[in-house]
């Protein structure tokens, strides 16, 4: 679980309709650019998929993002520690999402 700390910043988002106050050591608008990102993906996946619920299409946006970064590794032979934790973190607030879905 990441350290929550007094330089953490909120940040209020909007995916796929659903609002989330992510709290993130990156400024606000990093934290946005990445969400509507992820917003993007997750419409683009529904769009080709109508009746697919958001469950299916948030866990299809998930394997394509990690594709993604698993190129931009491949292509680099860098460390991206740094990409991967924030892959990470996207990949925490979809699951976070799912289980809420499930759970509400």
């Amino acid at each position: 679980m990441p350290n929550i700390s007094d330089k953490d910043q909120i940040a209020r988002v909007v995916i796929f309709g659903e609002e989330y106050s992510v709290r993130s050591s990156d400024d606000a608008e990093y934290v946005m650019n990445i969400a509507d990102y992820v917003d993007k993906k997750m419409r683009e996946i529904a769009a080709k998929n109508k009746s697919m619920s958001p469950n299916k299409i948030a866990i299809l946006t998930a394997l394509n993002l990690a594709g993604e970064l698993f190129d931009l590794k491949r292509k680099s032979g860098d460390d991206l520690s740094e990409v991967d934790t924030r892959a990470k973190n996207i990949l925490e607030m979809l699951d976070k999402k799912l289980s809420l879905n499930k759970n509400g």
